[in-house]
């Protein structure tokens, strides 16, 4: 019957799925195939694209499809590259809409041709490109200059972040080539600031040919004033006097601004930018650590219409400033994540405030706020009401079972929950049960109880059953990382989810196979799963569960030191999908099998696959944060490594402080992957690349 469904109806049902389900139902019929791909251009998914002679087939492939938006991955000078380039600038470029080559490092010429060739670009993402700037001279001849500027007229949307080679001149050449930019990305460049004292002014009327000035900037953002509505200043130091100077800009009416980072910020410019830029729908002030509540009550008193408020690490803010929160009425999206001072009762009292519209959150994040308390959420989960989607509640250490079951009773229409590190909650509350009234004597008391409990139907003069994690069907991620007191006995029967999508269950001492097997049956669609430091897993289990997880793509299993080569042959056989695998500090997984595997599943590359100490560790780059920030930090565990090959960039470094080593290695960086020269790693230390 679907076969006989227009192409427009077909392709209408298809865009409600997850990119996943419209790939998997692309391979049904010629008729599905063509009505999944009209509705992948419809939601504009970006494809990346690694830069090789083997991706030209692809590049032809996707310009017959009509693709708009792609990024392009490890770009450099070479005639690989050169090569690649000119195929997408052929086959791509008519139809482009949104070009990434964030990282990458591009020759000016190999650069200035590609943009010559896609005439219809919105958005440019040049974010780390260092070698395109770093001679000062791009787009200093006046032709060429004038031939991108025609082409570049429709660009909205520019992304120059991490650039540490970026100048007012070069600045100015390349803004000059897009008229029309509405959202401009200078996060984390390094700008100058020279106030004048004799006028109240910054800097010189100058442009400099050797660093990036607040007062070209400023002198851009008035002449583009009518058109500028988001700006991205994270990590450039902003001054105060520098934010009121932006704000009162004549014309201006900003509709996103993101300042993550900027530590000189004081409240009192946060109250004159509420003041001057009252249309703000989106504010990022995350990290500006010398605001307070005063900063909290401007903003709930001036922007009534922010619908996006990031205020994460601000480490003064109190409950007495999130009561300013009633006053935002179109809030959706609200992160006071890693505000220590907050205990969730100010938020309460201003979100079931009378006086709020019926615009409730939809995401929340209250993570590693140590201040919250059972008490408090209970106060705050009425009021979110079935509108939230997604709640992080991550190293909130003091939170219980009665929490997670209020959860379940108020909030089942989440999608995404994250409870890492709430060390309390045990495998009654997850049950819905009520609380054991006595300690049992013995572990494997509680596990028979809980199964009893669980399976057999309670007389109802019986202690009450609270809700199950069950209750939260449209869940798709979950992350139960470090909660040490779950075992098998609760995973195995609440974890059902068909449309879970990622979970993590890293360091569950308690996790066995019988419970790994029971989480595959009862989440078939996972695509990323995480199960490092779950020492009790083997071999046998693996061979049960990995059938049922045929479109995983992402795997974590450091540290899970049972598992051995046989544990790869069943990966390989069975995840074929599969494009990351972690096997750092598996002892019995050698780097032979890691070499087969890699040879048995084409989507994964050795960059994505990670190895047991005695081996090699290669990493993978992982995505910027939520910032945007191109940091480059990976965090290394003292190992000898097996590879000849010498690293001679990045350089490491010992590093005194190394915050969970073992638990989360922190990797975030623009460039390809790093191979480590043995030589230079200690077996006493730990390091930090820089």
């Amino acid at each position: 019957m679907a076969e006989s469904l227009p192409l427009e109806m077909l392709t209408h049902i298809l865009s409600f799925l997850p990119l996943s389900d419209q790939k998997e139902a692309s391979l049904v019929s010629r008729a599905w195939y063509c009505a999944a791909q009209n509705a992948l251009r419809e939601t504009n998914v970006q494809y990346n694209i690694p830069v090789s002679s083997a991706s030209l087939p692809v590049i032809k492939s996707l310009g017959l499809r009509g693709v708009t938006c792609i990024s392009l991955t490890s770009l450099d000078g070479s005639p690989a590259s050169q090569q690649v380039l000119e195929s997408v600038a052929y086959h791509l470029g008519p139809h482009l809409q949104s070009l990434c080559l964030s990282g990458g490092s591009p020759t000016e010429a190999s650069f200035v041709a590609l943009i010559l060739g896609c005439p219809a670009l919105r958005s440019l993402d040049l974010s780390g490109c260092h070698s395109l700037f770093t001679s000062g001279t791009l787009l200093a001849q006046p032709e060429t200059s004038q031939r991108v500027r025609q082409v570049l007229s429709g660009l909205c949307e520019l992304n120059l972040a991490g650039l540490r080679d970026l100048t007012d001149l070069s600045f100015n050449r390349l803004s000059s080539c897009a008229p029309n930019l509405e959202r401009l990305s200078l996060a984390y460049c390094h700008l100058t600031f020279e106030l004048r004292l004799t006028r109240g002014s910054f800097g010189s009327p100058d442009s400099s040919p050797s660093q990036l000035s607040f007062h070209n900037l400023l002198q851009f953002v008035k002449e583009r004033a009518g058109r500028l509505h988001a700006l991205d200043l994270s990590g450039t130091g902003l001054l105060p006097e520098a934010l009121k100077a932006l704000g009162g800009v004549a014309g201006l009416q900003l509709q996103e601004l993101r300042l993550h980072g900027c530590q000189d910020l004081s409240t009192e410019a946060v109250i004159a930018l509420c003041r001057l830029q009252s249309g703000l729908t989106s504010l990022d002030l995350s990290g500006c650590s010398e605001l307070a509540d005063g900063a909290l009550l401007a903003i709930g008193r001036g922007l009534g219409h922010l619908w996006c408020l990031r205020l994460r690490k601000l480490q003064r803010l109190t409950d007495a400033g999130c009561t300013a929160l009633g006053g935002l009425r179109e809030l959706r999206s609200l992160d006071l994540a890693e505000c220590c001072l907050v205990s969730g009762q100010g938020l309460a009292q201003a979100l079931g405030s009378g006086h709020r519209a019926s615009a409730p959150l939809a995401s929340l994040s209250l993570a590693y706020c140590s201040s919250l308390k059972d008490a408090s959420v209970f106060s705050l989960i009425p009021v979110l009401g079935l509108s939230l989607r997604v709640l992080d509640l991550s190293s909130c250490v003091a939170l219980t079972n009665r929490t997670l079951q209020a959860i379940c009773t108020c909030l089942t229409h989440l999608s995404v929950l994250r409870l890492a590190w709430c060390t309390e909650l045990q495998d009654w509350g997850l049950l819905g049960l009520g609380e054991p009234s006595e300690e049992p004597a013995q572990e494997p008391q509680l596990h028979q109880e809980l199964d009893h409990q669980a399976s057999v139907p309670k007389d109802p003069s019986a202690q009450p059953q609270g809700p199950s994690l069950l209750m939260l069907r449209a869940l798709q991620e979950l992350d139960l990382t470090a909660c040490s007191k779950l075992t098998d006995a609760s995973l195995a029967k609440v974890l059902q989810f068909p449309e879970l999508r990622r979970l993590s269950l890293s360091l569950l001492p308690a996790l066995t196979d019988k419970g790994l097997v029971a989480v595959a049956r009862g989440c078939p669609s996972l695509e990323r799963l995480v199960l490092s430091h779950c020492s009790l897993l083997s071999d046998e289990g693996w061979a049960q569960a990995a059938r049922s997880w045929p479109r995983l793509q992402h795997l974590n299993l450091a540290s899970c030191g049972q598992l051995t080569e046989q544990t790869l042959d069943t990966i390989g056989q069975a995840c074929k999908q599969l494009r990351m695998l972690d096997v750092a500090m598996c002892p019995h997984i050698s780097m032979a099998a890691v070499r087969h595997l890699r040879a048995q599943l084409p989507q994964a590359s050795g960059n994505a696959i990670s190895c047991s100490p005695g081996q090699a560790w290669v990493w993978r780059p992982g995505p910027q944060d939520a910032s945007g920030a191109a940091e480059e930090t990976l965090c290394l565990l003292p190992c000898p490594l097996l590879t000849p090959k010498a690293c001679t960039s990045p350089r490491l470094v010992p590093c005194k402080k190394l915050t969970r080593p073992l638990l989360a290695p922190s990797f975030r960086s623009q460039a390809t992957d790093f191979v480590v020269n043995p030589n230079k790693i200690k077996n006493s230390r730990s390091y930090l690349l820089v």
